[in-house]
């Protein structure tokens, strides 16, 4: 029998889902600021002003334009 925990912690994905704002765009690398203000690259289709999931450094989809409530715990 193997360790519970372990299986149990296998079940969640390794990346975090991210949301951001893409910035600018080089060649097909795009600049995405997240809400705290830093930046980060990612590689996707997304245009310039749209909101962005992101995972492992790709593009996961385009994300609502919601008003964003940060909730510190």
């Amino acid at each position: 029998m193997s360790n519970l925990l372990s299986e149990f912690l296998n079940l969640f994905p390794s990346d975090p889902l991210l949301v951001g704002e893409v910035s600018s765009i080089t060649n097909e690398v795009r600049t995405v600021t997240l809400p705290d203000g830093s930046t980060i690259t990612a590689k996707g289709v997304a245009a310039v002003g749209q909101k962005v999931f992101i995972r492992g450094g790709a593009i996961a989809g385009i994300a609502p334009s919601l008003p964003l409530v940060d909730i510190t715990v």
